[in-house]
């Protein structure tokens, strides 16, 4: 009986995190969201911290050959040459292009249709990208579909889907590329690096541009009724979006805040009466606002 009824008050707390969620997206002039690993972990997607399905697909050799678990640890891993190290990024850049686009970030779409919204990542697996526009959209720690010169000689990015396909596509029994697949810098002869947050991250115009997105979307709606919707935010970089969230919600007089994530929903006591904190799967919860949305019934079972 008692898990019976802990179930039916769990059931009732969903209901009702789901009806305030779609409340509050339906009453805000202005919706801004921020969205981290935790997004693209609720579409099964958890290939960067753990040998999900995903990455053995992709990436079990490498986690095989050199005994790591998750892209993350093969991004950083010390390969043994060059060649290794370039392999395993080709891979991996294929993977994250090759990679379905996950049903939350539909559902998430679908809720902001018609709305006035921006959205802030950290995620560089562009799962974004195909499905808003990208002046709607700020990256604000790279992009994997990007190189950059690692020297940082100049400020130019590369689109390096070309690149990828074909590294890949030359990777040997031994886990390495050919020497002369490795990108070049056009201009110091320098390697080519991934444009995400690492030792040499390029913070030049691409990256002034997304959030000079960001800040013009604020300045257009801080007198206005803004919520912050943050998706899957936890506690290896809270300063990126959490924190300023926080601080927004608690300045500006019309906000509102509302974070899901199930392990690292927090909310503040100061904000206690302006914000939600809902601890529940991303997946369940924006597919079943998305039903509550349009008139249908969320099942229960």
């Amino acid at each position: 009986m008692h898990l019976k009824q802990e179930t039916a008050c769990q059931r009732d707390t969903h209901l009702r995190n789901v009806e305030r969620l779609v409340e509050q997206i339906a009453q805000s002039d202005a919706i801004l969201v921020g969205a981290a690993a935790g997004m693209s972990a609720a579409c099964g997607f958890d290939f960067f911290y753990h040998n999900d399905a995903m990455f053995q697909k992709y990436l079990g050799e490498f986690g095989a050959k050199y005994s790591y678990v998750g892209a993350f640890n093969g991004f950083y891993y010390r390969y043994p040459s060059r060649e290794a190290r370039w392999a395993f990024l080709a891979r991996m850049g294929y993977m994250e292009y090759e990679c379905p686009t996950g049903r939350p970030y539909y559902d998430l779409m679908e809720l902001l249709q018609g709305r006035n919204y921006h959205i802030m990542t950290t995620n560089q697996d562009f799962q974004f990208t195909r499905v808003t526009p990208e002046e709607k959209l700020s990256a604000i720690q790279g992009d994997s579909r990007y190189f950059q010169c690692s020297r940082r000689c100049h400020d130019e990015i590369f689109y390096n889907r070309d690149m990828i396909y074909a590294m890949n596509d030359a990777i040997d029994e031994n886990l390495c590329i050919p020497t002369e697949l490795i990108p070049r810098c056009p201009r110091c002869g320098g390697e080519l690096e991934p444009w995400v947050r690492g030792y040499t991250f390029l913070e030049g115009q691409k990256y002034r541009d997304e959030y000079r997105k960001i800040n013009e979307f604020l300045q257009a709606n801080k007198d206005r009724k803004i919520l912050f919707l943050e998706l899957g935010v936890g506690r290896m970089t809270p300063m990126f979006i959490q924190e300023p969230f926080w601080n927004l919600t608690d300045t500006l007089p019309r906000a509102f805040y509302i974070t899901i994530n199930p392990k690292d929903a927090l909310l503040p006591q100061e904000l206690a009466g302006k914000g939600l904190a809902i601890r529940e799967d991303i997946a369940t919860v924006l597919s079943d606002a998305v039903k509550l949305a349009a008139g249908e019934e969320i099942d229960h079972d």
